[in-house]
């Protein structure tokens, strides 16, 4: 949790073999300069994180650390100089390898290489059912999965082997699961067009999936195209429903990131909104993180730990990369002051556009047939990080306009644990997921 460990971070222009780098655990700390700290034995280590991707995946290939130095008995506010050599190298995670069941996709975008003038590589894991060397004139419905933050589609090779598995033995339908990656330097770029990250959603469903289908012999029709994933891979695949459902015939989204900007885990967002992003309205910590019913880490110590980990690729500003406009800098606009938590009314008008329940409610005449019959949201009541409070609230509009099936909050699961067995899905969340778009399929194929 954040708070746990003492951290402090410099911008580095340049470091080459023997340089030396002097370094002042004050500047840019968190959870306070590390002169404030009490007296007594602490453990030292160094990282160089030459890509900025530490506040996306902390420590990954190419990091370069150092050994860790244990020094006991210091007085932080007067100590003498802590020497760190950098010279270790984390190892590069190698690329995935194909198997006869899962396949790596690469596909340079021209739509998003022309956005950032630079080849820019979309990436998938496609799982295929055992049969289909064999039955080489059959196509198959596709599942599109996408990740939660700090994911890729690398998950594919782990999840892989038992899909396999359960369509062989009959307990999943022979379907193509695509594993789609919305991880980038920026954060997860949620398959949303954005002017900081580009034509994602677009590059998608105009680009990537036409690719697959001829690659795969994938059936090339809505009703074919399925959308899953948790957390911030359930808040993708809502949004991508939502604005292409001609393209895609149901989306079955877990524990989604905020779907109602009402409650931006526990903070209204919305345009007047005055609500401080660091307090609730009797003045306390607005609490992020829950555990067993206990609130133990607050909004505000994620945001500033976030700062120091990085300028950019921390879950929060991922959301600023995607919905905020662009800053002055090229950077995109922070929705709230970093140090004193007050909203920017500004970039609060520009989140409105990605207010999934708002676009959904402001387009219902003619969005609400549309969607009917493929939305599907499944939450614990118990949400590790509140999430359920702006899917209960999107709920609720859902099913003031007739459509009480279309969502369901779980007592008392959280954000880890709402796939285990539960009286509704015996089987688990993810065979019951299975079935309902089995069910979605066949039905619209005999029409």
């Amino acid at each position: 949790m954040p708070g746990e460990t003492w951290i402090a971070a410099k911008e580095v222009e340049y470091f080459g073999a023997g340089s030396t780098l002097p370094f002042d655990a004050d500047q840019t700390a968190y959870p306070k300069p590390f002169s404030q700290a009490a007296r007594g034995d602490y453990e030292f280590m160094a990282l160089l994180d030459p890509d900025h991707s530490y506040a996306r995946s902390a420590q990954d290939g190419g990091d370069l650390y150092s050994a860790v130095v244990t020094v006991r008995g210091i007085n932080p506010a007067d100590t003498a100089p802590v020497k760190l050599v950098i010279n270790r190298l984390t190892p590069m995670r190698p690329k995935p390898a194909d198997t006869e069941t899962v396949k790596l996709v690469e596909f340079v975008s021209p739509m998003l290489s022309k956005f950032w003038g630079r080849p820019i590589t979309m990436r998938a894991g496609v799982v295929l059912p055992p049969d289909y060397a064999a039955s080489a004139a059959e196509k198959y419905p596709a599942v599109y999965t996408v990740h939660g933050f700090g994911g890729d589609h690398t998950s594919a090779w782990r999840a892989g082997p038992g899909i396999v598995k359960n369509i062989a033995e009959g307990r999943q339908f022979p379907m193509v699961h695509v594993f789609l990656d919305a991880s980038f330097s920026t954060g997860h770029h949620v398959f949303a067009d954005s002017v900081n990250n580009g034509p994602w959603g677009r590059a998608l469903t105009e680009e990537l999936i036409p690719h697959l289908e001829k690659q795969f012999r994938l059936i090339p029709k809505t009703s074919a195209r399925f959308l899953t994933g948790h957390s911030s891979g359930g808040w993708s695949t809502m949004w991508l429903e939502v604005n292409y459902p001609a393209v895609f015939g149901g989306t079955w989204s877990t524990s989604p990131d905020p779907v109602d900007l009402h409650s931006f885990t526990g903070i209204d967002v919305t345009p007047g909104s005055t609500q401080n992003a660091y307090r609730n309205k009797a003045g306390g910590p607005l609490n992020l993180v829950r555990m067993n019913g206990k609130e133990v880490a607050s909004f505000e110590q994620f945001a500033k730990a976030e700062q120091v980990e990085g300028e950019y690729g921390g879950q929060i500003a991922s959301f600023e990369w995607v919905w905020s406009p662009k800053g002055p800098g090229g950077r995109p606009m922070k929705l709230f002051d970093r140090e004193t938590g007050e909203q920017d009314p500004f970039v609060q008008r520009a989140w409105e556009k990605y207010d999934i329940r708002k676009i959904v409610e402001t387009n219902w005449v003619t969005l609400g047939p549309k969607l009917l019959g493929k939305v599907h949201l499944v939450v614990g009541s118990e949400d590790t990080f509140h999430l359920e409070e702006a899917a209960i609230l999107f709920c609720g509009f859902l099913k003031s306009k007739g459509r009480e099936d279309a969502c369901e909050v779980v007592p008392g699961r959280d954000h880890m644990n709402l796939y285990q067995k539960y009286t509704t899905y015996p089987d688990g969340l993810q065979i019951r997921i299975d079935k309902e778009m089995r069910a979605s399929f066949e039905k619209n194929q005999k029409r």
